[in-house]
């Protein structure tokens, strides 16, 4: 990338390759397709790729051409920000903005997601302790609405409403063209201590304890997720950033990165990773969903192409299983009835978090579980404390919340209601005062659907932006099935 003039700032920037002219032509072409769709059909993008693993509508129309929109369009050293199309990947923005020694304040764990599904879907990592949510770095998003039309979405602009509304839109206001976010030093390496707990109480204790001072043990910490193998082992992942050369840990070959984690203690087990290794610490092994293609065992492991050790292979394989039914096939010849997906990141406020587990672990036989905590950051983007209330996902500002994932499945007991266990899932979620992110299935009834996630605020944004109802609603593309 070379630097040049940016006429936007009157500051050097790096302008990639593909810049601002590609990235009017990718727009045009987008518009182009939005026209050529008919009136009376819903609006969707042609992607064939998705990190979303609810099922979607089938359609045989025609999508929105986003093909030039998958590029960093130029990144700003000096202002620490960045200008980026919608449909880009994080590993390309990650790869953008490192030779800078900067990266996005937050960067989800698997290298396919895009920064605009991030944002209206929402991501999260281990710099949300500090950082929020990715949409809370964004500064301006372009919007393709419902409406056709392209309108620039500012925190206090003439279309605020939108800015705050897009995030846990998932699509159904509009997709985002351009967004232009800001970036944070990094440093080359993370220095890591994976702290050891027995007791769930205890983990929940020193979470809420870093949070508050961002460090520990005398030590600071930029970086804060967590693992749960069972009530008796569960463990903190310390990081902190360093510009101190030394030997450095990989786990994109042989070694897993979860399996790392795990020792007897009593004190910590420290680590060291490159700054990029540490970001794409999960998507080798896709946490640890990659067991079930067999990659963990050893000898699997031994001969399966490096290049194929990542998430987004992973997803193809998802992907084959869905088209013809692998998994149930083998429960059948086994005798058994298809098992039930549990694939869902929920949060609960800290003070809850030991009681979820508890509930969690004694009920649905899944494991391990990822924790992420996550507080909305200082000072507000949007600038008063209303605003900070993100309308579609409403969680307090004033509080500390821990992610908690798990991404598996559950036997099904004949006779019982479909989903029965997302269900009992959604229903401890609502009791604890926590939310549930979107991106997989849900099984909420419309009206405390509607509480959940904007009610009547979501209704008049999608009044305002898609009047003709060209996009689906949120109600219908996250729980009902078509």
């Amino acid at each position: 990338m070379a630097i040049t003039a940016n006429n936007r700032t009157g500051r050097s920037a790096a302008k990639t390759e593909s810049g601002w002219p590609a990235h009017r032509a990718g727009v045009e072409r987008l518009l182009a397709s939005y026209r050529a769709i008919p009136a009376d059909a819903n609006v969707r993008l042609a992607k064939k790729t998705s990190n979303l693993f609810r099922a979607r509508a089938k359609s045989t129309a025609p999508g929105l051409d986003v093909s030039g929109l998958e590029h960093v369009i130029e990144v700003d050293p000096v202002a620490k920000t960045a200008d980026v199309a919608g449909m880009t990947t994080y590993e390309n923005l990650v790869a953008a903005t490192l030779p800078y020694g900067l990266a996005p304040l937050v960067v989800p764990q698997l290298k396919t997601i895009t920064l605009g599904g991030a944002v209206t879907g929402l991501g999260i990592e281990s710099t949300s302790f500090r950082n929020g949510l990715p949409h809370e770095s964004v500064l301006e998003i372009d919007i393709l609405t419902g409406a056709g039309e392209i309108v620039t979405a500012t925190p206090n602009g003439e279309h605020a409403d939108l800015f705050r509304g897009f995030p846990n839109s998932y699509g159904t206001l509009g997709y985002s063209t351009r967004l232009k976010i800001k970036l944070e030093t990094v440093q080359p390496f993370v220095e890591l201590r994976h702290i050891r707990f027995r007791d769930l109480r205890e983990l929940e204790q020193a979470i809420d304890a870093i949070v508050a001072a961002r460090s520990y043990d005398g030590e600071p910490v930029d970086y804060l997720d967590g693992v749960v193998f069972d009530a008796g082992e569960s463990y903190l992942v310390l990081g902190r950033q360093t510009d101190e050369p030394g030997p450095v840990s990989d786990y994109t070959g042989m070694d897993i990165f979860y399996r790392s984690i795990q020792h007897e203690g009593p004190g910590p087990k420290r680590d060291r990773l490159t700054i990029h290794d540490y970001l794409w610490r999960w998507d080798t092994d896709w946490f640890w969903c990659s067991r079930a293609f067999g990659t963990q065992n050893p000898r699997i492991r031994r001969f399966w192409p490096k290049r194929y050790l990542r998430s987004s292979f992973y997803w193809k394989l998802i992907a084959l299983d869905q088209r013809y039914g692998i998994a149930d096939r083998i429960e059948a010849r086994k005798g058994n009835a298809p098992r039930e997906r549990v694939v869902q990141d929920i949060e609960v406020p800290i003070e809850r978090t030991a009681e979820f587990l508890d509930w969690f672990l004694a009920e649905i036989p899944i494991e391990p579980v990822w924790l992420c905590p996550l507080q909305l950051r200082e000072p507000s983007p949007v600038g008063d404390d209303s605003a900070r209330r993100w309308p579609l996902y409403p969680i307090d500002p004033e509080r500390t919340y821990v992610n908690v994932g798990f991404w598996s499945s559950v036997p099904t007991v004949t006779g019982r209601p479909e989903g029965v266990a997302n269900r009992e899932i959604e229903r401890k979620v609502s009791e604890l005062d926590g939310h549930k992110s979107l991106y997989s299935d849900a099984f909420y009834e419309r009206e405390e659907f509607s509480a959940l996630y904007g009610g009547d605020h979501y209704t008049d944004l999608k009044l305002h932006y898609d009047p003709n109802q060209r996009l689906l609603d949120l109600y219908a593309k996250a729980v009902q099935r078509k």
